[in-house]
């Protein structure tokens, strides 16, 4: 059994007990543990305790666990440099008392499904026998490759069909909760109340109701973001991976798991299938995987792009063009999606006397001015009021620097006031229920327009969007990631795709860098060209998916010891890859950081090697006030 608590060097190793008759792998249970009581996990059953050991017996089974998902959660554990406990908890969260009765939160948090098909385009039926001939297989792995609007959600609910003719389940994972809402309402108009709904925006009571329908067989069909690949689900068939190249599928937090890569070792556990899903693949998942093609957009063309360069252009953030089609929105009917991949009024506040920016106190990052006076930090959320002179060298010249999606929103407003807008961004999606409430709102409302950070460009299919607009491509070229080229590339391209699914559409990008190679290959739709690209400068440079990346961040209250931390860390790494740095990253919450980075052909041991020596320096460690993650696959660097 492992003991579910939080110290380090007990939630990695295993103890005995006596269990009931009839528990096995996959118990849930309570047991006297020191001085107190803790849960625990029966991760294996064996016939004598070992020698010289007197087991305790077991309190009482509170409820059992599918056998596979224990196996998934060691797994998570090993991969990614955790501990069993930390990875158990992922499957065998608390589970709160029940207070009262309510109906089930996917009636609440959905939009209403579209009706099935008459008939599937040649395409669909060839994917479809390609998935249901291995379901009757024993399960694979496949990239769905289309582009938008090519009928890839038709696919998943028809293969969800296939897999409850044979018994078996379905799990659908969407990357952000913002795409929750439609995805579950078309799900749910197939297969009624066996869908159930798992995310992180549920409440605690919801989330146990909800998994508990999992369990005991009541919802056959389960649709979240990325937590939801661990729901308690028997006989899993078949694992949708919608929009696969979404970052958001990788946890931040310990352990950091990427749901795409949970969701090939569940699927591989349990003799599924795993259909990963893209208008815009990642590299990793061009290279590896099978592709099943639907090549043409159903009932249109992809719209035309058109790139405004803003270097000839007075109006930011609203271009003469841009305020041109909007013109004609408002003129003619339609709706409009505008993407702006910041919030606030502006990125930053800059003195012009002096120089002086606004930062935050405890992150080395700019203040972001908000619309209410505030300026506010989006990574630890310090908020203070916007100053009305510098308090460097009391000027008053203080310039708004960018602008963010709360100065969109007012400038919309006063250039357009015909439109009506709805805003989609962390500071506006507060819960689910709000979150379905806005997408409603623009799915029936005409001359509306849906404005917001990249959650307005992933997965939405609304009829009548007649114009779709990147108000600043540039945002996130210049960022110093492997991964910025691809990130602008696929945001471009999805947000294009939203555009003109039932009647002619048009896409406008601005941009300062119009000969930028994302944006030209973009404007032409070209996922091939880029991707053949990308995959050969990965491979000069070692990157993935040639070679996995494995990150150590340390944190700590100065930066000399966590860079120390990591000089010995880098030497008992020594021959298990190329080690990169240590290197100091900018401060967060008040805490430095620092990272090293590894490029490797062996990411499991070198985790697991980073794992033992940071367990051995965790006295140390615990003086000098250090803290350390092991990341494998980050995003980003």
């Amino acid at each position: 059994m492992v003991p579910l608590v939080t110290a380090r060097a007990l939630s990695s190793r295993e103890f005995t007990y006596e269990l009931p008759d009839g528990a096995g792998k996959g118990a849930v249970v309570s047991v006297p543990f020191g001085r107190s009581r803790a849960r625990g996990v029966v991760v294996e059953v064996v016939d004598a305790p070992p020698a010289g050991v007197k087991p305790l017996p077991v309190e009482r089974v509170v409820h059992e666990l599918p056998a596979p998902l224990i196996d998934l959660a060691l797994w998570v554990a090993e991969y990614y440099g955790s501990t069993p406990a930390r990875a158990l908890e992922l499957v065998a969260p608390v589970r709160r008392a029940r207070r009262k009765e309510q109906g089930p939160p996917a009636e609440r948090q959905s939009l209403e499904g579209e009706a099935e098909p008459e008939s599937l385009s040649e395409a669909q039926e060839l994917a479809l026998a390609r998935v249901t001939a291995a379901l009757d297989e024993g399960g694979g792995h496949f990239l769905l490759y289309g582009p938008t609007g090519s009928g890839k959600t038709e696919v998943y609910l028809q293969a969800a069909a296939a897999a409850l003719e044979r018994g078996l389940g379905t799990i659908v994972l969407v990357p952000e909760i913002a795409l929750a809402p439609q995805t579950v309402g078309r799900f749910r108009a197939r297969f009624g109340d066996s869908v159930a709904i798992l995310h992180s925006g549920l409440s605690e009571a919801e989330r146990r109701d909800e998994r508990e329908r999992i369990a005991g067989g009541e919802a056959r069909v389960v649709v979240g973001a990325r937590s939801a690949i661990f729901a308690p689900m028997e006989r899993v068939g078949l694992i949708c991976i919608d929009e696969e190249h979404d970052a958001s599928y990788k946890q931040e937090s310990d352990p950091r798991y990427d749901a795409r890569t949970v969701a090939a070792k569940r699927a591989a556990l349990e003799g599924a299938v795993a259909l990963y899903g893209s208008a815009t693949p990642r590299p990793e998942s061009w290279a590896a995987l099978q592709r099943i093609e639907l090549p043409q957009r159903l009932g249109g063309k992809l719209p035309p792009v058109k790139i405004v360069d803003l270097r000839r252009e007075a109006g930011y953030p609203l271009s003469a063009p841009l305020l041109a089609e909007l013109g004609a929105i408002a003129e003619n009917g339609g709706k409009a999606i505008l993407l702006l991949n910041r919030r606030g009024i502006a990125p930053a506040l800059h003195c012009r006397a002096c120089g002086a920016t606004f930062r935050c106190p405890d992150c080395d990052v700019a203040l972001v001015l908000h619309r209410d006076g505030s300026l506010r930090c989006h990574h630890c959320g310090h908020a203070e009021p916007a100053p009305e002179e510098c308090p460097v060298c009391r000027s008053v010249e203080l310039a708004r620097i960018g602008a963010g999606t709360q100065r969109l929103e007012r400038e919309l407003a006063a250039r357009v006031p015909e439109l009506e807008l709805i805003r989609l961004d962390a500071d506006t999606a507060g819960n689910p229920e709000e979150l379905a409430a806005a997408l409603r709102r623009f799915r029936d409302t005409d001359r509306a327009v849906l404005l917001g950070t990249q959650m307005v460009a992933k997965g939405h299919h609304f009829a009548g969007v007649a114009l779709a607009a990147v108000v600043d491509a540039d945002a996130g070229l210049g960022l110093p990631d492997l991964r910025a080229e691809e990130r602008t590339f696929q945001l471009v391209t999805q947000l294009a795709g939203r555009s003109g699914r039932d009647a002619p559409g048009r896409v406008l990008v601005q941009t300062f860098q119009p000969d930028a190679r994302p944006l030209e290959l973009a404007a032409r739709h070209d996922v091939p060209r880029f991707l053949a690209d990308e995959l050969e400068r990965r491979r000069e440079l070692g990157y993935p998916p040639f070679r996995h990346l494995v990150r150590v961040l340390v944190t700590g209250p100065a930066e000399a010891p966590a860079l120390q931390l990591l000089e010995e860390l880098r030497a008992g790494l020594e021959g298990t890859g190329d080690l990169l740095g240590p290197a100091p990253l900018f401060r967060l919450r008040g805490r430095n950081r620092a990272q090293l980075v590894a490029k490797t052909d062996e990411p499991r041991r070198l985790a697991a090697r980073a794992a033992q020596l940071l367990a051995a320096a965790a006295p140390a460690m615990r003086r000098a006030g250090l803290t350390a993650v092991v990341d494998v696959d980050p995003q980003s660097v």
